[in-house]
């Protein structure tokens, strides 16, 4: 299974967008404190929309408490990384959990977890011009690579309300 990591969140409009696309792509969410905001803040809600009660989540006091609870693969994102997301093959892991960890938006992941596991540290390539992605839009490039790979278990290739034959009718 795959699952998103943000590691002390700090901007409610970044998790609540993250928690749409967590619903979008069937993929459980785990927040590790301290969070930034509230997690019935307004702000949250207005971006997650009403899809919030669809998300699967956990929220945890801290990394030790979530490592102790999540046995599987961790994926490190951070400016730092050498390796492009690419790189990695997500394939071939149905008895494994794979756990694509963002950092804070001010700070990323702490140094000290990074240094651990240099062999997962990965960053999305882009220039030099910016510092580093939006974080929401960094989950939804990297949990989309690895269902593409995977081939997209369990997702809907049409339209569900409309119908499929929508565009030619």
């Amino acid at each position: 299974m795959n699952n998103i990591v943000l590691y002390e969140p700090e901007i409610p409009q970044n998790t609540g967008n993250i928690m749409r696309t967590c619903v979008a792509t069937d993929t459980r969410l785990h927040l590790i404190k301290p969070l930034g905001f509230s997690l019935d803040d307004k702000s949250l809600r207005r971006c997650g929309v009403n899809y919030i009660d669809q998300l699967n989540y956990e929220v945890y006091e801290n990394f030790d408490d979530f490592q102790k609870n999540n046995p599987g693969i961790y994926y490190y994102f951070t400016r730092y990384g050498k390796k492009p997301h690419t790189s990695f093959d997500y394939r071939n892991f149905e008895n494994k959990n794979l756990y694509f960890i963002f950092g804070k938006e001010s700070t990323g992941i702490p140094k000290e977890i990074l240094r651990k596991n240099l062999d997962y540290c990965m960053r999305i390539p882009m220039t030099d011009k910016v510092r580093a992605l939006n974080v929401s839009n960094s989950v939804a490039i990297v949990i989309y690579e690895a269902l593409r790979q995977q081939d997209y278990p369990g997702l809907l290739r049409t339209e569900p309300h409309k119908g499929e034959n929508y565009l030619e009718e």
